[in-house]
């Protein structure tokens, strides 16, 4: 009975399928079903009730599995102890991230992150889509967001400012908007996710406080942010997007932010895990890393007078 057999055996109870398994550990569902009936033999117990339609945990299988699950959880962390006091920093980085600060920040930074550390491997996922970690088989997540379940575990990396970009093509088209009541009149680009449209926009006065709710008109929406942005920068209307995503364009005059005294919702970057057993030393440098690049950026778009220091706080 090996290590790699008992792994497939608690993915097998999680998916309730031997094919289901097989596909989220990349192997064959013949050895997969080889590696179950060598675990059930080393037993000399049946741990799953099997028909025609449905696999099920047998009651011998339902005393097994937790305990299976505790003894293989024990083993990795002290494996993950050792590799601590070793200072060991390798391992698959199984990462999700979002389109546009996935393909146009990240992936560079984890390009530099992996020539530092050579024995670290990588995945990526990336969607713009809320991940859920057993079904998309991924460690990490870097996402714009806190995490909402109480059972994940975050790195809060920096906030984040979102800005009303446009090219100066399109506002000598159009006319500059100065005020947000006069938006209704502008074409809006809009990110979609699950149906829903985000074509209300909200401004905060950055002296008075005063909140103002806009309800855009707009020809164009995506569930890809990154083609939200690839549309503004060719002029096709205004968007709202995060400095992060916008910060090679913003910097070098690609587009600009406009009306900023009238700011839209800030929001923060974070980087997930679905459990402590997940951050990983080379997860924990990866989360220092990822602050001291977003940090540099916002710091660049604070010396072009784009953003205020108070952003840094």
């Amino acid at each position: 009975m090996l290590l790699e057999d008992l792994q497939l055996v608690l993915k097998v109870a999680e998916f309730r399928s031997i094919t289901a398994a097989a596909t989220q550990l990349d192997m064959r569902t013949a050895t997969a079903s080889a590696a179950l009936k060598r675990v059930e033999s080393a037993l000399g117990v049946e741990l799953f009730t099997r028909t025609t339609r449905n696999l099920r945990l047998s009651s011998a299988g339902e005393k097994y599995i937790p305990q299976c699950e505790q003894a293989l959880l024990m083993l990795d962390q002290a494996k993950q102890n050792m590799k601590d006091d070793l200072d060991i920093v390798d391992g698959e980085l199984r990462i999700a991230l979002s389109s546009d600060l996935g393909r146009n920040l990240a992936i560079s930074w984890l390009d530099e992150f992996m020539e530092t550390y050579p024995e670290v491997s990588l995945k990526t996922n990336i969607t713009d889509s809320n991940i859920d970690f057993y079904r998309d088989s991924v460690d990490i997540a870097l996402r714009y967001g806190s995490p909402s379940d109480a059972n994940l575990y975050g790195f809060k990396i920096c906030t984040v400012p979102t800005l009303l970009c446009a090219t100066q093509d399109y506002l000598d088209t159009h006319g500059t908007p100065e005020h947000p009541h006069e938006l209704v009149t502008h074409n809006g680009l809009f990110y979609q996710l699950y149906d829903i449209t985000h074509d209300n926009w909200t401004f905060t006065h950055s002296s008075t406080g005063a909140e103002y709710k806009i309800k855009m008109n707009g020809n164009r929406a995506s569930n890809d942010g990154d083609l939200v942005r690839r549309w503004c920068v060719a002029g096709k209307g205004l968007a709202v997007k995060s400095c992060l995503d916008m910060s090679a364009d913003l910097l070098s005059g690609r587009v600009f932010s406009i009306m900023p005294e009238f700011k839209p919702r800030s929001t923060e970057l974070w980087l997930i895990f679905p459990s402590r057993q997940s951050i990983t030393p080379a997860a924990r440098l990866l989360r220092d890393s990822f602050k001291e690049k977003s940090v540099a950026i916002l710091n660049q778009l604070i010396d072009k007078g784009i953003l205020d220091k108070s952003v840094l706080a």
